[in-house]
């Protein structure tokens, strides 16, 4: 696309959407933004700040275009970032009626999508027909939370489109947030999927009184496990230290501000799935994650050796018990 000046919209209203209105209203002079909820849009309209996520933020109202219609913001944007969590993001997606093939479309929920178990960016060639070469993901390592306090973060924009990924790379740019370009769409995509899941047992591990010996062992096996995974399904040349995996990974399996790490915690502690979900009121993507990558896996002529993803799966879905699942699992990593 040779058009610089690019008009955003953003669909989706929870703390990454939110996060990625602020970084994005640093650089851009128009950005819509979809929200269904009317008494969210009145909320923001009057005081500047997201009543639900990120309530610190003040945002620059002067900038941002809201709608409770998701046509107006897709037709009046060139790039469409979508930002809804993963199991809830075929629903929103059909609500659109005009054409988005000629759109500039960004990846930022993590996770398949369920109804057709793809990753986002297959989802939207097969449906949607949107060229490869229009498809962009975000990666992190990079948390909502510390975007809206504006300390220094770090994005990972992947497409195989390298000259479009460098001009939106630039439009995510500031003074906190540092990005880098990459060709390793999928590999992203299915990085972004897997940490949560990682996350998500070193929880568990917490929650059941596991040490920061062993937490620092099950990480170092997630990593090598996201790796035989990855590889399996996309066979290319990548460094899985870099921040778009490993990093990832460890802010999502360490930070205070991840739901996963607590989500999973809850569930060491004692809480069953549904207790843990109704307590949290916000959405652990890697509860779902779980599901998808063990049965992908299961499924697959390609199986790679996940005893992590296993053990999550049966925690969480054959409702084993965590205690006596982490036992086997320490026998099993070193």
């Amino acid at each position: 696309m040779k058009k610089t000046k690019l008009k955003f919209g953003v669909i989706g209203s929870g703390s990454w959407g939110t996060a990625l209105i602020k970084i994005l209203s640093e650089n851009n002079d128009e950005i819509n933004w979809y929200i269904r909820n009317k008494d969210s849009i009145d909320f923001i309209t009057k005081n500047s700040h997201n009543p639900n996520y990120l309530s610190s933020v003040e945002l620059k109202l002067k900038k941002i275009k809201i709608s409770e219609n998701i046509n107006d913001v897709v037709s009046n944007s060139d790039v469409i970032i979508i930002a809804i969590p993963s199991e809830y993001v075929n629903k929103e997606m059909k609500k659109i009626e005009v054409n988005i093939s000629d759109k500039i479309i960004i990846c930022a929920l993590k996770g398949l999508v369920p109804e057709t178990n793809l990753l986002f960016g297959e989802h939207m060639q097969k449906y949607y027909n949107v060229s490869i070469d229009n498809f962009l993901v975000i990666g992190g390592p990079c948390h909502a939370e510390e975007v809206a306090l504006e300390k220094l973060s770090y994005l990972t924009i992947g497409s195989s489109n390298l000259s479009l990924c460098k001009l939106i790379s630039a439009k995510f740019k500031c003074k906190y947030i540092n990005v880098k370009a990459s060709d390793d769409v999928i590999g992203i995509e299915y990085a972004s999927m897997l940490k949560n899941i990682f996350a998500l047992a070193v929880g568990i591990s917490n929650g059941l009184g596991y040490g920061d010996n062993y937490q620092s062992v099950l990480v170092s096996n997630s990593i090598k496990e996201m790796k035989r995974f990855i590889s399996k399904r996309h066979k290319i040349k990548r460094n899985i230290n870099n921040s778009a995996y490993l990093g990832d990974l460890l802010v999502t399996g360490y930070s205070s501000f991840s739901r996963n790490r607590m989500f999973g915690n809850m569930i060491g502690k004692g809480y069953t799935v549904r207790a843990a979900q109704l307590e949290m009121k916000m959405v652990a993507e890697g509860c779902i994650a779980t599901k998808k990558a063990y049965l992908l896996n299961q499924e697959s002529n390609k199986k790679a050796k996940t005893p992590i993803i296993d053990a999550v799966y049966k925690i969480l879905y054959e409702k084993r018990s965590p205690r006596k699942i982490f036992k086997e699992l320490s026998d099993i990593i070193s």
